[in-house]
């Protein structure tokens, strides 16, 4: 079963796997119509015809749309951290911060040209999400944080935290430039992105 948001993002946590299901059709949903019509004229009532499921299903989880979305972009930021964390794991450590900064950023730009509802909602950093200590780059900085502190055999401190989130404000400023260029993102945008990043993260992590 697809991996469904914390429990803290829902008005109500799913028990049972019926329950939980129609959870993982009511952001799947939310997603398509996120790319078909965009976050403004996106609606529960849509999403709950698209899910094939009642509108109270979608006010049982949600008290409106923006907690929906809000949903969706902890979700993404799971399945991330998932497929982070096998590419990390098929890589082995030989490789270094290097191998895992080119996987991160990897894995985010595929989510970009494939996943629905991403290139709108990605993390959440499209959207009004909540208050300010929960902006979306700094749920990404700290799940970085804790998953390749590990791997990189550092303390999971405030100075790594530091790090980490000023290139997440960076790659998602640059990686947002690209696409704006084009659809699938301009290379060599993406290529300076690159080399920007391993210049600032040497610093830190050589």
């Amino acid at each position: 079963m697809k991996p469904v948001p914390p429990a803290t993002s829902l008005r109500r946590a799913p028990v049972q796997r019926r329950s939980a299901e129609r959870l993982t059709r009511i952001l799947d949903a939310c997603a398509d119509l996120l790319d078909e019509v965009g976050y403004d004229a996106l609606s529960t009532r849509a999403v709950a015809q698209r899910a094939s499921v009642p509108i109270g299903s979608v006010y049982r989880f949600f008290g409106n749309k923006r907690q929906m979305v809000d949903a969706l972009a902890q979700r993404n930021l799971e399945r991330y951290t998932v497929r982070v964390t096998e590419r990390l794991r098929q890589a082995g450590e030989d490789g270094g911060w290097r191998t895992a900064m080119d996987v991160v950023l990897d894995e985010y730009l595929e989510m970009k040209r494939t996943a629905p509802g991403f290139s709108l909602v990605d993390f959440g950093n499209q959207i009004p999400v909540g208050a300010r200590h929960a902006e979306p780059n700094h749920r990404v900085a700290d799940r970085l944080t804790e998953l390749l502190s590990g791997y990189l055999d550092r303390e999971p401190d405030d100075d790594l935290r530091r790090v980490f989130l000023v290139a997440v404000e960076t790659a998602d400023t640059l990686v947002h430039l690209a696409f704006r260029v084009a659809p699938e993102g301009d290379r060599r945008i993406i290529d300076e992105a690159r080399e920007m990043l391993r210049a600032y993260l040497a610093r830190t992590l050589d």
